[in-house]
């Protein structure tokens, strides 16, 4: 079953941890379920990603228990039929703002009678050979998370919460903090206070949420807090951070920060 192990975890009220993927390299896939990650989420939305890269990290992570989300550049019916059709377990939708930003995106998510997904004979279906196992399974199986990273998703978070099907909602401190005028800062004035509100306002719903850390120690800080997904960061990112780390321990100074 997709998602089976992860869903268990959130259930259980255990941290799943996971990774953003930003490279085409299929092997950074393989060594997050080597390492008995939970998760991973495909980045389309920012970079150079394309399907063939997402079939790739697909391929590599097959007959291991890893989650392989996909974030779309769009909430659009493209990127998110083409995501499902290759075999992604779920969708994590950015800049959603509304339930009807949702309702919509849902249409593309879901088979009939929920939403009005095409069925086809790709990967996800094993190009035919499992089709009707997936296409019964994947409405209770696929994961929708909707990305709350906005001042007007922050407002309308009750209404977001209260759409059936949603079980996890991921946070994006960086781009909330651009929504209410501090660009280019990960926290704001004030964003870490909505972060531990949306936080709370999920878990009464029943609803996990997820955040990126942006090293050890956030991490640790998030899984104290009660989020049931946290990024370990980036597959470059965390390249990035472990190199100057050893570079500024030998004496040789580095340049510029990333965010995770």
């Amino acid at each position: 079953m997709m998602n089976e192990a992860l869903r268990a975890k959130l259930a259980n009220k255990e941290t799943a941890y996971g990774l953003w993927v930003t490279s085409e390299a299929p092997a950074v896939t393989e060594v997050a379920a080597l390492l008995d990650l939970d998760w991973i989420c495909i980045d389309m939305e920012h970079g150079y990603l394309d399907y063939k890269a997402i079939a790739g990290h697909l391929s590599a992570a097959a007959g291991s228990k890893l989650s392989v989300f996909v974030r779309p550049p769009s909430q659009d019916l493209e990127p998110i039929k083409r995501a499902l059709d290759l075999g992604a377990h779920g969708i994590i939708l950015p800049l959603v703002d509304t339930v009807d930003e949702i309702n919509a995106a849902y249409q593309h998510f879901y088979y009939p009678p929920l939403g009005r997904r095409g069925i086809g004979g790709e990967r996800n279906v094993k190009w035919g050979l499992d089709l009707e196992n997936y296409v019964t399974q994947a409405n209770k199986e696929l994961m929708f998370v909707p990305m709350i990273e906005t001042i007007t998703s922050y407002e309308n978070l009750d209404q977001i919460l209260a759409v059936p099907g949603i079980e996890t909602v991921f946070l994006g401190p960086g781009d909330m903090s651009a929504s209410l005028g501090y660009v280019g800062e990960w926290e704001g004035p004030g964003v870490a206070d909505i972060n531990l509100d949306i936080l709370a306002r999920a878990t009464a719903h029943g609803i996990s949420s997820g955040i990126v850390a942006r090293n050890t120690d956030e991490a640790i800080v998030r899984r104290d807090q009660g989020f049931g997904m946290v990024s370990l960061g980036s597959d470059i990112g965390l390249i990035i951070r472990q190199v100057r780390m050893m570079a500024e321990q030998l004496g040789k100074n580095t340049i510029g920060h990333r965010w995770f």
